[in-house]
């Protein structure tokens, strides 16, 4: 039930928009999550910001360079609860789910980067804990890559093959229209 869920965002970081990660999809995702989080601070529904604090050499997300920092879209407000993380998985070493079952939410819409890093691990964490979890596709976005195999892959690729992962097994996959939608219809 998306009006008792809290809104998860996960490492929307100046880091992640470093042009040597590569192309990368969903160009409007910071856009989409700005409007989700804005309906959820219009109903005061509990908001939940994951930052990543690198602790890899070469990170552009290390908590001592300004890539760690939020970008200005989805900027935390006095009181919207931040755990900081150092693996992929927002519920490792956070105390996330504690703070979760503290509050009684049991039900997590998750925006954030990347979809095959930590959006992928935490929304599969999420879902083996027990939450419902709605993943919103176009609130998320992936990185091009070479693959093991020496092939490159396209962002859109990776992103598309994460969800289709993800959806029906870990969560619900839907996009900010959709939801939105389903919102007004409440």
């Amino acid at each position: 039930m998306i009006d008792a869920a809290a809104l998860m965002l996960i490492d929307v970081q100046k880091g992640l928009a470093d042009a040597a990660l590569g192309q990368r999809n969903n160009p409007d995702a910071e856009a989409n999550m700005a409007r989700l989080l804005a309906v959820w601070r219009e109903r005061h529904w509990p908001i939940v910001h994951i930052r990543h604090c690198s602790v890899e050499p070469d990170s552009t997300l290390r908590p001592e360079l300004p890539g760690n920092a939020y970008k200005d879209e989805v900027l935390p407000l006095p009181g919207e609860k931040e755990f900081t993380k150092r693996v992929n998985s927002a519920f490792i070493g956070t105390g996330l789910e504690q703070y979760l079952r503290d509050h009684g939410i049991t039900a997590l819409v998750i925006v954030g980067l990347t979809s095959d890093h930590c959006v992928s691990a935490s929304t599969r964490m999420a879902s083996d804990l027990g939450f419902e979890v709605t993943l919103v596709a176009d609130a998320s976005a992936a990185f091009e890559r070479r693959g093991f195999d020496g092939r490159h892959y396209c962002a859109d690729q990776i992103h598309r093959v994460n969800l289709v992962s993800l959806d029906g097994e870990f969560c619900r996959v839907r996009d900010t229209a959709q939801l939105l939608d389903a919102l007004t219809q409440q």
